[in-house]
């Protein structure tokens, strides 16, 4: 986005380096004075650098742009702060957790909706009832199933519709192989349930964008979000939503251009121990509140064009160039309060 705001951009691929998965091309970052944006949360920042290099970055502000979806950061966030001269976060609600008295300043910097691609995809192609009413969760196993509830958004569409055959819930995900007790308890409520088809498998952003145009709705019973990049693109495609009325996704949803569900705050448990490590609390969605939210959805065609229009609107102003430009202008405001050269990539472990 920084590009498409005219800003020379520089990549360098850390994937490898951080063991997040197969290396990808890296490009070189030139020595001197400049501005590193390094998309690696607090944990991994300090061998972030010690991977870029001692060249690459002397001389040059360090802004972090960190991504955290609950209120209170785990204790090994820490490490990340003193070699950060600023934090970039894509919401107020990660603004707010990442945000410490005497830290380095945090900016809020939107994270964009490209133009919507969809591929050519029919509801016969994927063995689906052309006449039901399709309401569509779309999600990442290995990103915490617990946080992302698709089992909240099951149980709602059984209190809501039993075995209707004209009213389906379309669960797309992946990486369910990371998913463990969470994800089979998912596909134990699924189990016997006509009218709830999951899709486990990898998909193109084009194919993504494809399912997004067949559905009728967009179901999100998440527990936390640091944003929510589906709701957006779901809300982008004019598609009404209904979600979890808390977490990062408040950033640019409100009860004019969604259905938000009311929730009670809890404490943080996933099976893999990343939330429970933060020792916060995190969202639990009325499940009545949830099952009448998806009937008025099903029989207020009125109500799903209202939401999906107001949606739309909602985020139109986060084209790639808009949030571009804001980037610009929070990196700006950065390097005003920001003093001193950048801190050395850290030694060897």
């Amino acid at each position: 986005m920084l590009e498409a705001a005219g800003a020379p951009v520089h990549r360098a691929d850390l994937t490898g380096a951080l063991r997040q998965g197969p290396p990808g091309p890296r490009a070189q970052v030139p020595p001197g004075p400049g501005t590193l944006v390094v998309h690696v949360n607090g944990p991994m920042l300090p061998w972030a650098l010690r991977a870029l290099g001692g060249s690459a970055v002397r001389g040059k502000r360090v802004l972090a742009f960190w991504n955290w979806e609950l209120p209170r950061l785990p204790a090994d966030w820490t490490r990340g702060y003193r070699f950060a001269h600023g934090i970039l976060a894509a919401t107020r609600f990660v603004a707010d957790a990442v945000g410490r008295p005497g830290g380095p300043p945090v900016q809020v910097v939107a994270y964009p909706v490209p133009e919507p691609d969809p591929a050519p995809m029919t509801r016969a192609g994927l063995g689906l009832p052309q006449d039901a009413l399709l309401f569509l969760l779309v999600f990442d196993a290995a990103s915490s199933v617990e946080r992302k509830n698709p089992l909240g958004a099951v149980r709602a569409h059984r209190a809501a519709f039993g075995d209707r055959a004209d009213r389906v819930l379309l669960l797309k995900t992946y990486n369910t192989g990371m998913g463990g007790a969470a994800w089979r308890e998912v596909v134990a409520a699924c189990a016997g349930a006509p009218n709830i088809r999951i899709i486990d498998a990898e998909m193109s952003r084009a194919e993504v964008w494809g399912l997004m145009r067949l559905c009728d709705a967009f179901v999100s019973l998440h527990r936390a979000e640091g944003v929510g990049l589906s709701l957006l693109e779901a809300m982008r495609l004019a598609r009404p939503v209904i979600a979890t009325g808390w977490s990062g996704n408040m950033d640019f949803m409100d009860a004019e251009s969604a259905l938000l569900v009311g929730c009670r705050m809890v404490p943080a448990r996933d099976g893999r121990g990343t939330y429970g490590a933060a020792r916060a609390d995190w969202a639990e969605p009325d499940a009545a509140e949830a099952a009448a939210g998806l009937r008025r959805l099903a029989q207020d065609a009125a109500l799903r064009a209202r939401l999906g229009y107001a949606g739309r609107r909602r985020v139109q102003g986060l084209g790639m160039a808009a949030c571009g430009e804001a980037a610009l202008r929070a990196i700006g405001l950065a390097a005003e309060v920001t003093r001193g050269p950048a801190p050395p990539p850290p030694a060897a472990p």
